[in-house]
């Protein structure tokens, strides 16, 4: 059985991009919600998107940070990391944006979104946390490294104690 974990990831620009990870299968995720859900949830407020993030992430062994071009500039995402970090849960980033959109077309990468998320103590999440750049010279390419690296990947994912 596939590993249950959350996924993180900018929702308008990635969605299409992250489908094709979901159905590689070697995870287990969050239901992601359609367009008209997400808005839904949207309208009732910001208790509900956290409260709707806080019961998908509760029983999760891992949370994944799917990366694409605007990711660390999205703030679910950043509430998502600090959740995961806050809650110990094994934390792991990867690369995205070479993978083909609905249309063909790959992206610009994006920064590392670990680095948005400062800890008490000093530094960021980026200290800790891994961004896998999977390789490959086209979306085929890419998608091959991810399918082949993500299992390892979220298995090697960075726990704090």
């Amino acid at each position: 059985m596939a590993k249950s974990v959350f996924f993180s990831f900018s929702y308008d620009r990635d969605a299409w991009r992250v489908q094709q990870v979901l159905k590689m299968g070697a995870l287990e995720g969050q239901p992601l919600l359609n367009s008209q859900d997400w808005e839904a949830v949207k309208r009732r407020g910001d208790t509900a998107i956290e409260k709707w993030i806080d019961e998908q992430m509760a029983y999760k062994k891992a949370v994944v940070v799917l990366v694409g071009n605007d990711t660390a500039d999205r703030r679910w995402v950043r509430y998502e990391i600090a959740k995961a970090w806050d809650a110990k849960k094994p934390l792991v980033g990867i690369k995205i944006h070479g993978l083909a959109d609905s249309k063909g077309f790959t992206d610009r990468p994006g920064k590392d979104p670990f680095a948005t998320v400062t800890l008490k103590g000093g530094g960021t999440v980026a200290d800790y946390v891994t961004l896998h750049s999977p390789t490959g010279s086209n979306s085929q390419q890419v998608h091959n490294a991810i399918s082949r690296n993500l299992t390892a990947w979220v298995d090697n994912a960075y726990q704090r104690r």
